[in-house]
């Protein structure tokens, strides 16, 4: 962990192997959670903790691995970690974990629900119970939960029955988010952005949103400092060989006006995005040239307001193989309370620390970070828990 912007090592957590699908997760009181792999153990960190005598790491508590995606309530108390693939081909996992992190030790459940690779949101605010709700994509569908029975599931993994569950087009969903002022859950899919609310231990539907043109969208996340939906909309060949051609858009939906949108980004790999005080950016990698985009989405219509370009990566994607395969990549991360954008390049141990649009310095780490590694930039007060998912 680093102190920003000087690069000050802050604390280290040695030998942690973090679940990179399902990402950090902002909780309440400016800390942070993530799975560890190998260990099998949701982490929570207090990343503020060493500097003020406490230790980085708060608690732990062990799940069920691969980890596929994280999620908590507006407490931070209530956590749920889905199974995914990991180094397999076909889905095999069928273990949902619920978390309630407890004052005298974190109390967890394990049960099984469905094989896949679910998306996972949670439902409520306040103390009330939240709805568990997983994102499912063979057959499609959103499969609801009541914590309460989950928590009071008996041990040894039994099966479980949801409370009710709305369908989905099969095959493409990919992307989670939640607004808390709304109460409704968002499911990025090739048909558009699914919308549902809860009413008690249901799910009701609501109109989908398109994606205002060609192409889907592959990730999707909340902007919590200005209530905006974001996502990359990919379009061109399913090919992955020809990935130097995908056509790229940034995508918004402002939850308050209704207003969609999309801003041209460029060909290549775009993939995840970050949320900061006053932009948005993507990493755009392409052999032509990798770069670092900046959305201004405080602009009438969001626009780009910068494109910095990236120093090259060995062993970056090439034209004819997949973009992910064997490859290095980069990571992104910023934090909605801070000016910063954190970029990684794979392989090099490099991270690249922009402050707004000005490349600010290049922070040495003392491993590669290959594969891009997994950043987290926090700030304090930012409000980043709003957005309740991993990333």
């Amino acid at each position: 962990m680093l102190d920003l912007p000087s690069g000050r090592p802050v604390a280290v957590a040695e030998n942690r192997h973090l679940a990179e699908h399902a990402g950090f997760l902002a909780l309440p009181g400016g800390r942070s959670a993530f799975v560890d792999e190998l260990a099998g153990e949701l982490v929570v960190l207090d990343p503020y903790g060493p500097d003020a005598g406490r230790p980085l790491i708060e608690t732990t508590a062990p799940v069920a691995t691969p980890a596929e995606h994280l999620a908590a309530d507006s407490t931070g108390r209530r956590l749920a970690v889905t199974t995914g693939l990991g180094r397999n081909e076909e889905p095999w996992s069928d273990l949902l974990t619920v978390v309630e992190l407890r004052p005298d030790r974190p109390y967890t459940v394990r049960v099984r629900t469905r094989t896949g690779e679910p998306g996972l949101t949670l439902l409520g605010e306040g103390d009330a119970d939240p709805l568990v709700v997983l994102r499912h994509r063979e057959p499609g569908s959103l499969t609801a939960y009541e914590w309460g029975a989950l928590l009071g599931a008996a041990p040894s993994c039994p099966a479980v029955a949801p409370c009710h569950e709305l369908t989905l087009p099969d095959h493409d969903g990919h992307g989670d988010a939640y607004d808390p002022d709304s109460g409704r859950l968002f499911a990025a899919a090739g048909s558009g952005v699914h919308r549902a609310r809860r009413e008690g231990a249901r799910l009701v539907a609501e109109e989908p949103l398109d994606w205002a043109g060609p192409g889907r969208g592959y990730y999707l996340r909340l902007d919590p400092a200005r209530r905006t939906l974001w996502s990359c909309v990919r379009g061109g060949t399913a090919d992955p060989g020809r990935w130097t051609e995908w056509t790229n858009d940034a995508w918004f939906h402002h939850l308050g006006s209704g207003r969609t949108g999309r801003v041209p980004l460029g060909p290549g790999l775009v993939f995840r995005l970050a949320v900061a005080a006053s932009h948005v950016a993507y990493a755009r990698v392409h052999p032509n040239g990798d770069e670092l985009i900046l959305i201004d989405p405080s602009a009438p219509l969001p626009r780009v307001a910068a494109r910095r370009p990236l120093p090259p990566m060995d062993g970056a994607p090439r034209p004819g193989g997949t973009p992910w395969d064997g490859v290095q990549r980069r990571a992104i991360a910023a934090s909605p309370g801070a000016t910063y954008t954190a970029v990684a390049r794979g392989g090099h141990g490099e991270i690249h620390l922009f402050e707004g649009d000005r490349a600010l310095t290049v922070l040495t780490m003392p491993t590669p970070l290959d594969d891009g590694g997994h950043l987290a930039l926090v700030a304090p007060g930012d409000g980043a828990q709003a957005d309740r998912v991993g990333r």
